[in-house]
């Protein structure tokens, strides 16, 4: 099954016995979804940057409700706007599209919706996964793995990935501490690539350079 960049995040920044999200400090999950979001639409060639402004170079549908309707919002926008404005602009709506994200998840049968009351009064949501998703959460972890602990050349996709997971601070989620102390470097190197094979826009050294900023601050 092909899963988008925000459908693997969401799957990496849930718990996987809780089926909750994860502690992420504000906003570093709203800008790991919103960011991921952008890097998808700039995979698929739907927008381009240049040092002033974030462009839709493409409007035609992905059939993808969550990347569409990001799209909409990036075009009818009137003004100069950076990728830096659509992290943030986005972010902002990130509950709304975290849903969409993993409403998109349960249709496709990775993961399962469950209410209930916490201490009988809280609504409580949880998305625990599918046992027909299982193997979707294990081979998107397994697959990052393989890039960290091997020596290949990833897919653009799994490098963009891997630096999203990097800024995100979610690296522990993919490999032990000991393989990080033996494959520091493999993390950077791979998720500083921006081209293989293809060129990448520049929004997505753009995307890593606010999200590695906000974390170096706090």
């Amino acid at each position: 099954m092909k899963l988008t960049m925000p459908e693997e995040i969401m799957l990496l920044l849930l718990d996987d016995k809780t089926g909750r999200p994860i502690g992420l400090p504000a906003p570093a999950g709203d800008y790991a979804v919103a960011s991921a979001i952008l890097m998808q639409l700039s995979l698929d060639g739907r927008i381009d940057t240049d040092p002033e402004r974030l462009m839709v170079t493409s409007h035609k549908p992905s059939g993808d409700p969550v990347q569409d309707e990001a799209l909409t919002l990036i075009s009818t926008n009137v003004g100069m706007r950076d990728s830096r404005h659509w992290i943030v602009e986005i972010g902002r709506h990130a509950d709304h599209y975290r849903s969409m994200i993993l409403d998109r998840l349960v249709a496709k049968g990775v993961l399962k919706k469950e209410e209930g009351r916490f201490l009988w009064v809280f609504p409580d949501r949880r998305y625990p996964k599918a046992a027909e998703g299982e193997a979707e959460v294990l081979e998107v972890r397994a697959r990052l793995r393989k890039v960290l602990l091997e020596d290949d050349i990833p897919e653009p996709h799994d490098s963009l990935m891997i630096g999203l997971a990097r800024a995100s601070g979610i690296i522990p989620l993919i490999i032990t501490a000991q393989e990080q102390e033996r494959v520091g470097k493999r993390v950077d190197q791979v998720a500083d690539l921006e081209e293989l094979g293809r060129t990448l826009s520049s929004v997505t050294r753009e995307v890593y350079a606010m999200m590695l900023a906000f974390a170096g601050a706090h």
